[in-house]
């Protein structure tokens, strides 16, 4: 039966929002929201439109859920953009007021380029101040993976040594693990950006190598929302500023590149089926780009995610707690062994899904919620969507504001990396996923006062 048949009005008027939205963010490029709302409203059609499409699924929908729970369902979708789309420029005007004169610094580097001597200057600070931070996490991997440190930076060589953190509940050392996972995500984004703008023969080849020994260890792992974070900024950094030639050779790129990164994630899902690892199938060279480009992508649908999220609540299976949720995320850092009674993140709802049984040990797996989802969860059926929507309001004026001031040192690359960043967000508003981009503005707000200080004290002595 025709998908398109079965959609209901609502579907149709978040296909507005969304084209609306579109526009609106076309026409806002220069001033900075442009690229960042962009991003969350295709964010939003992927993980919430698409998927019907992509795995045809929407009568299954029907035969599962009620037509009231998915008609509620793709209100909230409505419900969201309706608050996204006005917020983001109302408090955009409020807190980038500042900047307001200022102009999108991505897009002048897209139509002049890369040759600005300052700029040129800061990916050369940029990258001592990430090969400092890999330096040290180099540091770490040798007693984290002791005689399996080779394979942390040849994992293709042999076996693949395991991700920094293999456990799901954080003691004190599994949160500096996990620290060091996202700190090595960044400066991995870094190094891609740093390569793709460099105009220095010198800073480029120093920042190819690090990709060299700071990539492998993601790519050939199994979680496919890292390898996007760590490689796509520079792919697009490379392909829409690095690259100086027309926009259709320039999409030919991209789409050459869409074609490798879709065969590579077919590859990694036939290896989680194989019940074998990613490094030993490659090993084996059971890798064939149209057995890999023909397997589906699972994951990607939040709606029916939502639609569960709703029918639970309803139900009484599920009662929302007043932001628990994202309050468990931003906690999560904090390691169990000085607060023992930490919140966890999921696991009330994994229950109710049936993923375990009243013991929070028996939990086997959590889910994703997805980006409204999320907010349904921690808000209720009505607030929820409101909330979520001014949440990712705000992550775009933060965005927006790191265009704006591009020229600061780290600004682009942590721009870059937060729109991919974006898409990630899809799935759950986790903050743990955003601590690349927290721990990263950190250090560039350290490296930009100190080139202020310094600049301030070169101007006083030439004055006296």
């Amino acid at each position: 039966m025709n998908t398109l048949s079965l959609l209901p009005l609502e579907f149709w008027i978040i296909v507005v929002l969304l084209t609306a939205g579109t526009l609106f963010s076309i026409g806002s490029i220069r001033a900075g929201t442009g690229f960042p709302l962009a991003t969350v409203l295709a964010t939003i059609a992927v993980w919430y439109l698409v998927e019907i499409f992509y795995n045809d699924d929407y009568l299954t929908y029907m035969q599962s859920f009620p037509p009231a729970i998915l008609s509620l369902a793709w209100r909230q979708v409505v419900v969201f953009l309706a608050i996204l789309l006005p917020f983001t420029f109302i408090f955009h005007r409020l807190l980038n007021a500042r900047h307001r004169r200022s102009r999108s610094f991505s897009w002048e580097l897209i139509r002049n380029g890369v040759g600005d001597a300052h700029f040129q200057k800061n990916l050369a600070k940029l990258l001592q101040a990430a090969i400092a931070v890999y330096g040290i996490l180099l540091i770490g991997a040798v007693f984290r993976y002791q005689e399996n440190f080779v394979y942390f930076l040849l994992p293709y060589m042999g076996k693949h040594p395991g991700p920094w953190l293999t456990s799901g509940l954080s003691s004190g050392t599994d949160s500096l693990l996990a620290l060091a996972n996202y700190l090595h995500m960044m400066v991995g984004a870094i190094f891609g950006v740093i390569a793709a703008l460099s105009k220095d023969p010198r800073t480029r080849r120093i920042a190819i190598i690090c990709i060299i020994l700071s990539w492998p260890l993601y790519l050939f792992d199994r979680t496919r929302g890292f390898i996007l974070i760590l490689t796509i900024p520079g792919i697009l950094a490379w392909v829409f500023i690095g690259v100086r030639t027309g926009l259709v050779r320039k999409f030919a790129i991209l789409l050459v590149f869409f074609l490798m990164v879709n065969a590579w994630f077919g590859f990694i899902i036939a290896s989680r089926s194989s019940g074998d690892s990613v490094t030993n199938n490659f090993l084996q060279r059971n890798f064939t780009l149209e057995e890999s480009i023909n397997e589906r992508h699972q994951g990607i649908n939040m709606f029916e995610e939502l639609s569960w999220i709703i029918k639970l609540t309803r139900s009484g299976r599920y009662s929302p707690e007043t932001g628990a949720n994202y309050f468990a995320n931003l906690v999560n850092p904090i390691p169990r062994f000085l607060w023992p009674s930490k919140p966890t993140i999921g696991i009330d709802y994994a229950l109710a899904r049936g993923l375990g049984n009243k013991s929070k040990v028996g939990v086997f797996a959590t889910l994703s919620n997805g980006l409204i989802g999320q907010g349904v969860v921690n808000f209720g059926l009505y607030t929820g969507p409101i909330f979520a929507g001014l949440l990712m309001s705000l992550w775009v004026c933060f965005l927006a504001h790191l265009d704006l001031t591009g020229r600061k040192i780290g600004h682009t690359a942590l721009y870059g990396l937060g729109l991919i960043t974006t898409f990630t967000l899809g799935r759950d508003i986790t903050f743990i996923n955003l601590y690349p981009i927290f721990f990263g503005y950190l250090i560039c707000r350290y490296l930009n006062y100190r080139e202020a200080t310094k600049s301030i004290k070169i101007k006083v002595a030439s004055y006296s």
